[in-house]
């Protein structure tokens, strides 16, 4: 029988023979280009080539023999590799405002200085025929995996996602995300900003986190927020997926673009001083130009008076403008203003100075924006690296935002409940000199954005015509570009940026990412167009569909309907698809200033049945121009994360989105909570929801429970208990019993202390849809804008323990039966603690 040692030896021996036999797969493939099938490793451990279409990448290499001695002069094994892209691969670094139209910034002829754009102007190039998709989801979807936005699931906004799979908000896991393909290549990845991909069920911090930027998104590291648009001056902010506390205040100088720009500069510097070998790959997508207009007033008051002469002289001066600067040809046409929209003089004098000011808030809020991108610029420049990275600045994920009604908003959701009326013109005029700051939640007017997107139709979310879908963008990479300050003509779009990134850093599309096979990218490089004003475009064909708005491009031709319009939020009125009227414009026409629909019927069909090939291609089929139907998760057919008529939150619980939390709009409903009163009195925050904008406080002030109720920043009611309460452990409730017979009505309210009523009042009117996109619900405090004008943004947390709170739908508030026994659910729970 053989010994140990002599059992092990000829394990040892036996190992020998195999891996001789079945030499490593990666030593025996030949090297290739970057790219290609094969692997070789250098001296220095790094892989030069590899199979890079088969993601991921094996991570260590077989030895072709063993040896039982380390010392035996025949041991040799290589180094263990490091995984980096080819050689030549450049940094990446992506801008992508938020909407901002092709007339905004000076850089393409508008009124606001962007010296930051400029500079990377001069140094690169200027796209002037680049198209989103006229909304800011589906661009951004698109961007990320150089698919179209149906192809990616990503058909709307995500909060109205719907089971049809162009219109899902998930992301197909064979379009693996350009970040993670890069990450998997060896590139540093980093996001900064704005995530608005990620579906509303999936939001809450119990994930899962899939589609979140540092989960399946591929970046390593995410300093932003998760929705639609964020409080520049009071965002919630998430690192990775962890809530961020935020130190100072505006009045301390906090404000959320200076903030991510700060991170951003610290993350790039520190990953060039630790792996300076290493590209980054970096996405710096700031909510700004988004409403809300939040900026330094110092930087709206530098265009006081810039903007007196009104929109409808705006857009000649900016038209003008554009020609000199050849952004627009000679012979372009300045569109029309539509009829929907009111001319400045129609506008009544008394709004007039509201209207400038709104204007030179959003101008301000531009500048900012793009002088906190030269910081980045600045940056690159120190570290000696600018030259080597390649930057897409894109000015704007649509056209200029249109949803601020005909008056701009003091408190723009208010218009997404159907209270905009609630912001009379006395209203606003009274409010002036707020608007930008961090009591307002500000947007400027429907005649402001069309200016912003001269010379072009329409706006934000009419992908049909120009104005809403192209955006001037600039190219910049000194080592890769030879040609500087040119001008770039040919027809782009934003599925054709993550292919330019593939080529420029030699590496091919994914063919297969974590097992699963891919679906071809849908875009196409730009990397010919670099260094040759005159090559003929190769992206000919493009589909555009936002709300039933919808456009084909083709050789220049365009075919567009617009189905509905913008700035009508609630009970729009829509006619039939087959019912809209087609428009025709040929590919002479720089600005679709010219119908031809009527002249040349024959080509209108064939555009028209080429619109219907493309949108069977790519998923936009069935069109879907519904808005209630898909707000209501049941109809729209997506997941939902709380289900039944109850819902516990613990203390400490907070930054929850309103698609994390029961909806307690529109209905009966209480809000129950375990407390513990310290002998000092209670003082602080029970539980609330929303923000300075609107929303619900339940609270302690002066010893005395507190109930407010904020409608959309405008009007405030309260119910007070009669008497402080006392020093112990305590259930607190406030009952809100709903009026009915309809949305965003009013209803009685009650306040218990341990079952017994201590106070009652009237809310006559409350908020139908929507508090805000940006601040959620908290346990123990009120993150972000407060929501009640009795406490502060910070230190306005509850001064003893709250161990729990019960919220709850009832046809009746008062039957406690209906609430399934709150003092027992909420009491057995502490008790599992």
């Amino acid at each position: 029988m053989p010994t140990q040692n002599q059992y092990f030896l000829r394990c040892v021996l036996t190992l020998a023979v195999l891996a001789a036999i079945v030499p490593s797969r990666a030593l025996s493939q030949t090297a290739g280009s970057p790219g290609s099938a094969g692997a070789a490793v250098n001296k220095g451990g790094a892989t030069e080539s590899m199979d890079r279409a088969h993601l991921p990448m094996p991570n260590t290499i077989r030895a072709a023999s063993v040896t039982y001695d380390a010392k035996d002069p025949d041991t040799k094994f290589p180094p263990i590799p490091q995984l980096r892209p080819p050689k030549g691969a450049p940094n990446v670094l992506i801008i992508l405002i938020d909407d901002a139209g092709f007339g905004s910034s000076g850089t393409f002829g508008g009124p606001i200085q962007t010296p930051t754009l400029d500079k990377l102007a001069s140094g690169g190039l200027r796209y002037i025929r680049f198209h989103t998709t006229a909304l800011c989801s589906p661009t951004r979807q698109a961007l990320l995996t150089g698919r179209n936005h149906h192809s990616a699931g990503m058909g709307n906004i995500t909060e109205i996602a719907s089971g049809a799979p162009g219109y899902s908000s998930v992301l197909p896991n064979s379009m693996s995300p350009l970040a993670r393909t890069l990450l998997l290549n060896g590139y540093s990845t980093a996001q900064f900003g704005k995530c608005h991909e990620v579906p509303v069920w999936q939001t809450s911090p119990a994930g899962p986190f899939d589609s979140w930027p540092t989960g399946g998104g591929g970046f390593e590291y995410f300093y932003g927020f998760i929705g639609g648009e964020a409080n520049q001056w009071y965002p919630t902010l998430f690192e990775g997926t962890t809530p961020v506390e935020i130190k100072k205040t505006p009045e301390q100088g906090y404000h959320l673009m200076a903030d991510m720009t700060d991170k951003a500069i610290k993350w790039i510097s520190q990953q060039k001083a630790l792996t300076p070998d290493k590209p980054f790959f970096v996405y710096f997508a700031p909510g700004a130009t988004h409403a809300p207009h939040h900026v330094p007033k110092e930087w709206a008051d530098k265009y006081k008076g810039k903007f007196d002469q009104g929109w409808d002289n705006l857009r000649e001066q900016t038209f003008a403008r554009q020609k000199q600067l050849g952004v627009i040809p000679a012979d372009a046409q300045l569109t029309p203003r539509p009829k929907e929209i009111p001319s400045w003089d129609e506008m009544p004098e008394a709004m007039k100075p509201v209207l400038r000011r709104e204007m030179e808030v959003y101008a301000g809020f531009l500048e900012y924006t793009d002088y906190h991108v030269g910081r980045i610029v600045d940056a690159l420049q120190k570290l000696g690296i600018l030259d080597d990275t390649l930057i897409y600045y894109i000015v704007g994920d649509n056209g200029a935002s249109a949803e601020g009604t005909l008056n701009g908003a003091y408190n723009e959701m208010a218009n997404f409940n159907g209270l905009a009326s609630l912001e009379t013109p006395e209203f606003l005029t009274a409010r002036i000199d707020k608007l930008g700051g961090p009591e307002s939640y500000n947007h400027y007017a429907v005649g402001w954005a069309h200016a912003m997107d001269t010379p072009y139709q329409w706006t934000k979310q009419v992908a049909s015509h120009w104005g809403g879908t192209r955006n001037g963008t600039v190219v910049y990479w000194p080592n890769g570009i030879k040609a500087k300050g040119e001008i770039r003509t040919q027809f782009h779009h934003v599925i054709d940026v993550a292919p330019t990134i593939l080529e420029v850093a030699g590496l091919p599309q994914p063919e297969m990412v974590n097992g699963i096979q891919q679906n071809p990218i849908e875009g196409v490089s730009m990397r010919y167009s670099f260094d040759d004003a005159k090559a003929a475009e190769r992206h000919e064909t493009q589909y555009f569909e936002i709300f039933g708005n919808r456009g084909i491009y083709h050789k220049g031709w365009t075919a567009v309907t617009k189905h509905r319009t913008p700035w009508l939020l609630i009970g729009a009125k829509t006619v039939p698809f087959d019912d809209d009227l087609w428009e025709l414009y040929s590919d002479k026409d720089w600005t679709q200033a010219n119908d031809l629909s009527k002249q040349m019927p024959e080509k209108l069909h064939e555009m028209q049945r080429l619109f219907l090939i493309e949108a069977t291609r790519y998923k936009v089929l069935p069109l879907d121009d519904r808005v209630a139907e898909r707000m209501n998760s049941d109809t729209a057919g997506r997941p939902v994360l709380v289900r039944g008529k109850t819902q516990l939150l613990f203390g400490g619980m907070g930054r929850l989105s309103e698609n994390s939390v029961l909806n307690l709009k529109n209905k009966s409903h209480s809000i129950t909570a375990e407390i513990v009163v310290p002998a000092s009195g209670a003082q602080g925050v029970i539980a609330a929801q929303g923000a300075n904008i609107g929303g619900w406080s339940l609270y302690a002030k002066n010893g005395k429970l507190k109930y407010c109720y904020n409608v959309a920043g405008v009007n405030h009611y309260y119910v007070e208990s009669s008497s402080p309460l006392p020093a112990g452990q305590h259930q607190v409730r406030m009952e809100f019993a709903y009026d009915g017979g309809g949305l965003g009505k009013g209803g009685n309210v009650t306040l218990l202390v341990d079952g017994k009523k201590v106070g009652e009042g009237r809310v006559p009117m409350t908020q139908a849809m929507i508090f805000s996109a940006d601040d959620g619900t908290d346990v123990g405090e009120d993150s972000g804008a407060p929501v009640s004008p009795d406490y502060g943004p910070v230190g306005n947390g509850f001064n003893g323990e709250v161990q729990g709170v019960l919220l709850s739908i009832t046809d009746d508030a008062k039957n406690t039966d209906g609430l399934i026994s709150p003092e027992d659910v909420i009491r057995t729970a502490m008790g599992r603690q």
